[in-house]
């Protein structure tokens, strides 16, 4: 698999809605992480056979393949990665969505969000800062 070349941090978007991918993007790398974005599950999975990302962060919702089940997915092929997503949801008030998220335990971010949120809970998933 493809390590960062620069050393930094690499993190892989999952995300279909261009202004969110923006978002992120513009965010993540002013803080030196290398940014990958994926506009669905099945992209991502071709993704992650090719490079080593440090921190997924998964929409629940994408088309082709949600969020969940590209989470199984990594559980099963690349299960130290699986510590290290963060989801993403617009969907807080559904309760599938919300029970999906606290069965997880993994660590979440409601739409919208803003930059510094997006840093804060990236940083915090890769140890960088204290909760």
């Amino acid at each position: 698999m493809e390590k960062s070349n620069t050393g930094a941090k690499r993190i892989l978007v999952v995300e279909d809605e261009p202004a969110i991918c923006q978002v992120c993007r513009r965010a993540l790398t002013s803080e030196g992480f290398e940014v990958d974005i994926a506009t669905n599950g099945r992209v991502a999975e071709d993704m992650l056979r090719g490079k080593d990302y440090d921190v997924c962060l998964i929409d629940t919702r994408t088309p082709v393949m949600s969020g969940k089940q590209l989470y199984q997915s990594i559980i099963e092929k690349h299960p130290r990665l699986a510590s290290r997503v963060i989801f993403t949801t617009g969907d807080m008030m559904e309760g599938n969505t919300r029970r999906s998220l606290e069965q997880s335990s993994r660590p979440y971010l409601p739409k919208p969000f803003n930059p510094d949120e997006l840093k804060t809970i990236v940083k915090e998933t890769l140890g960088q800062i204290e909760k």
